[in-house]
Parts: structure tokens; C-alpha cells; sequence
């Protein structure tokens, strides 16, 4: 079969695409025959071994991926030869082959494409459970969104908005800001032209947000951790300026806030019935048509660093997606 390699831990230039056996599967696992793969910032950093897991050498990247089920391990039972199936793994998505554990498949919606398939467990599973489980998000709560025109901000604009709350969403241009309207954010900022805790207080009469969502951190952290109202709920789930923040303490104190982690990839390993009851939620807001993923280029397999670097050079709106003939 043919793939996407990383050999050694470096940039997406130095990924090779090559012919290479099979994965063997274990008895806890199926093979998919892959038909899309999104891209997800994650990949980017398990290339440069910036990840909190490292694969073993040599390793396909791609996390988020759709396709049909071609052979099943000794222990399956929920999924047969033929299925169509969606499901986010650690590696191996970018590749015409990927054995995957089971628990982690479920069954693809019939209404989705697999290229949308593809673009879909990851940003909105990561942005639900942020919003939902950890930061117990209530109707006509105020949300704000760092880097909101990334996938799991998009997902973020438009799960907020279908839990009746209301969005402020941030950005660093007019093009990324124009996008998170065009998904229902109720307010804009633009954070390199305009100072973002002055003017998320304006935008709540001088209250705060009951929630922040933080992909980004570096330089914006701290404002908005200042930005936010009494008891509110700082979710922290990536660092895509490449800064980890440090915060003054005291204002957490201060606010009686918190500061909460949202790390999805442990809470599908230590509760898989509850992601999975989470996924089922999310398929049905897609089947309500209150969530779609949005797709911004297709790219082919050979293509795949490409679609790495624009990821990690942050160029991209919306979802990137590998299509895998």
C-alpha cells in the first residue's frame, strides 16, 4: 500500500511517500481501507516529536479519518467486513491502510460523505466535550473563542451557538473573522489590531465571559483569562502560537475562575462509552443540521505535507482534508 512516512522526527518536507506493507491487526483491532484523512494541528506536532505520545519509527500521521472496514481482529464484534466507519486514532490516517482499535470506530452516518466523515470527529468531539463536560456550558452563557477560524474553533462557534449561548470570536484577520460570522459568532474581534480584554468587556457590559476556549495561548492567555466573569471556566486545549502560558495565580483567586483541561485523546481511552454516547450526540445535531463541517481544500495523499505545512504554518480556515483513492 502506499503512505505518508515519518522515519525521523523533523518538518512536513522531510515526511516520504512510499509503498510499504499492510498493518498487521490485533485481535482488538479492524483495517480500514482509508478514504479521507483530515488534518488536524496535532499532526503537525507528533512529526517534530513536540507530541505527548511518540509512535514507534516508521509511522504514518493522520489522526481523523473515514473508510470501509476490509478485516476484523478475533475480538470484534460491534463492526463486520463492509462497514463504513469514522474514527480518531493517534496515527495512521494518511495512508491506503490503517488498523485501528475498535472501541475507538463507530459506524459512519449514512447522510455524511467520507471526506466530511473525516473532517468531523475530531474538532467537534474536542470542542463538545470542552464545552459540555468540562466546561458545563449553560443557555445564554457568553463564549469566547481563540483562534476561532481553526477547526475546533469553527466547531466550537457552532456548538455554542446550538446550546443557546453567545459567541465572541477571535481571530488574528478580516478573512478568518468574516468566516467565524458566516457560522453564527455573534461578535468579532480581531486580537492583533484591537486589545482583546478591553474589548471583550465591552462587548459584556464590562461582565466577562462565563467561558473561554483556548487553542491558542502565548500572548492572548492572560487577557483573556482578565476578560473573564466571576466563576468562570478557562478551557485549555492547545497551544497553537507554540507559547505555553503562565499565569499569575492571583487571578484565579480573584475571579473564583477556572483554569480546566481538555485533553481528549485520555477521556476516550479512560471513558470510551462516554465518548461514544458524546459522538452519538454530535451525529444527531448533524442529522438536526445545527453542525457541518467546513471543508476548506482536498488534497490528495501525495499532497499530505503540504496540507502539514499550511496547518502548522496556521493558513488554514476551516478543515483540511486528505482524499486517499
Amino acid at each position: 500500500m502506499k503512505a505518508i512516512l515519518c522515519e525521523k522526527f523533523g518538518e512536513s518536507q522531510e515526511l516520504v511517500y512510499k509503498e510499504i506493507d499492510k498493518p498487521t491487526l490485533k485481535a482488538n483491532q479492524i483495517l480500514i481501507k482509508v478514504a479521507a484523512c483530515s488534518i488536524n494541528f496535532p499532526d503537525t506536532l507528533i512529526i517534530q516529536g513536540k507530541y505527548q505520545f511518540k509512535p514507534d519509527f516508521p509511522f504514518s500521521p493522520g489522526s481523523d479519518m473515514s473508510g470501509t472496514v476490509v478485516e476484523t481482529g478475533s475480538e470484534v464484534k460491534h463492526l463486520k467486513v463492509g462497514d463504513e466507519v469514522i474514527s480518531i486514532s493517534l496515527c495512521g490516517g494518511l495512508a491506503e491502510y490503517a488498523a485501528l482499535d475498535a472501541a475507538r470506530c463507530m459506524p459512519k452516518p449514512k447522510e455524511m460523505s467520507f471526506v466530511e466523515a473525516s473532517a468531523f470527529l475530531y474538532t467537534y468531539s474536542t470542542a463538545y466535550y470542552a464545552l459540555k463536560n468540562r466546561g458545563h456550558l449553560k443557555v445564554n452563557e457568553k463564549v469566547l473563542v481563540l483562534g476561532a477560524a481553526g477547526g475546533i474553533g469553527l466547531a466550537a462557534i457552532e456548538l455554542a451557538k446550538a446550546m443557546g449561548a453567545e459567541v465572541i470570536a477571535a481571530a488574528s484577520t478580516q478573512e478568518k473573522l468574516q468566516k467565524c460570522k458566516d457560522v453564527g459568532a455573534d461578535h468579532v474581534i480581531n486580537y492583533q489590531e484591537e486589545d482583546l480584554k478591553s474589548k471583550v468587556k465591552e462587548l459584556t457590559d464590562q461582565r466577562g465571559v462565563d467561558v473561554v476556549v483556548d487553542v491558542v495561548g502565548g500572548p492572548y492567555a492572560e487577557p483573556s483569562l482578565r476578560a473573564t466573569a466571576w466563576e468562570g471556566r478557562y478551557l485549555v486545549i492547545g497551544f497553537a502560537s507554540g507559547e505555553i502560558p503562565k499565569f499569575p495565580m492571583n487571578l484565579v483567586l480573584l475571579k473564583g475562575c477556572q483554569i480546566v483541561g481538555v485533553f481528549l485523546g485520555a477521556f476516550t481511552a479512560k471513558a470510551p462509552m462516554a465518548y461514544l454516547q458524546l459522538c452519538s450526540e454530535l451525529v444527531d445535531m448533524y442529522k438536526a443540521g445545527k453542525i457541518s463541517p467546513k471543508i476548506r481544500r482536498i488534497f490528495t495523499l501525495e499532497e499530505s505535507p503540504l496540507a502539514i505545512e499550511m496547518m502548522a504554518n496556521r493558513k488554514a480556515i476551516g478543515k483540511l482534508v486528505v482524499k486517499i483513492d
